[in-house]
């Protein structure tokens, strides 16, 4: 088959079908913790910490970036690990919703979570904290309208956003007071 490509092409230089990349050694360090890891170049991050790690707070929802409920924290900053290599993560801080607490103790956004119940069904609940600690890094949202703008990337089926809001806005005013 090859060779008939091949004459087909006349002249053109056909390069060789290279055979499947082999695994890749990485370290992730999660939640304060170093993983070295083998993964093949296509594993998304989001993969590597549920598959690879068994870190499984982190959902997969649509795995196209769209929802938000695979969204973590890489060096602070929010991401949609589905949407991102783990190869490209290679030996940076990665924090997931399992890092977030200390022990029992909840971060103030996950108590903030829990007291104005903002969540139903649960399944976008990691991700949505995820990227209200990450906004809250970045030091933006300052009002209700800029949180719903900048939280919009994540998607809640359930419509628990007015207790979302709520939730962020408590926590960020305990921030700045």
């Amino acid at each position: 088959m090859l060779e008939i490509f091949k004459q087909n092409l006349g002249d053109y230089n056909v390069a060789p079908v290279p055979a499947l990349a082999e695994p890749v050694a990485i370290c992730l360090n999660i939640n304060g913790q170093d993983h070295q890891l083998k993964v093949a170049p296509w594993v998304s991050l989001l993969d590597a910490l549920r598959e690879y790690v068994g870190f499984t707070g982190t959902k997969k929802g649509c795995d196209h970036g769209q929802c938000g409920a695979c969204t973590v924290l890489v060096d602070g900053v929010r991401i949609n690990s589905c949407l991102t290599l783990a190869v490209m993560r290679d030996g940076q801080q990665i924090t997931t919703i399992e890092g977030l607490s200390h022990g029992e103790i909840l971060h103030p956004m996950q108590q903030a979570f829990i007291k104005h119940d903002a969540f139903q069904c649960g399944y976008c609940t990691p991700g949505q904290i995820c990227s209200a600690v990450g906004m809250m890094n970045e030091g933006k949202a300052n009002t209700q309208d800029e949180i719903k703008e900048m939280m919009s990337g994540n998607i809640c089926r359930c419509g628990a956003y007015t207790n979302i809001n709520a939730a962020i806005l408590e926590v960020k005013g305990a921030a700045h007071e």
